[in-house]
């Protein structure tokens, strides 16, 4: 289920935190067999919390897969990472 946090009431923010994530290297991301490439597995998150205090150098070249394949990068995990209603 792919979902947005503008769009939807309270719950659906959780839901939308709460949904399973990834993290792999941009190379595997949406490849075939991009699940064998897994780095760090969890909720959306604490993938989003991970990679926002990671070194940017570390970061740069990864992608947080979230369920319902939307992927996220470096930039964009820093962006919600900052926001002020992310989960503590």
């Amino acid at each position: 289920m792919n979902t947005t946090i503008r769009a939807e009431g309270r719950a659906g923010a959780q839901d939308f935190w709460n949904d399973h994530a990834t993290i792999v290297t941009r190379d595997a991301a949406g490849s075939v067999l991009h699940g064998f490439a897994v780095l760090h597995s969890g909720s959306f998150a604490e993938m989003v919390r991970m990679m926002g205090r990671m070194p940017e150098a570390d970061r740069n070249d990864l992608v947080i897969e979230k369920s319902g394949d939307r992927s996220y990068g470096p930039a964009e995990a820093l962006e919600l990472f900052k926001r002020a209603d992310f989960p503590l």
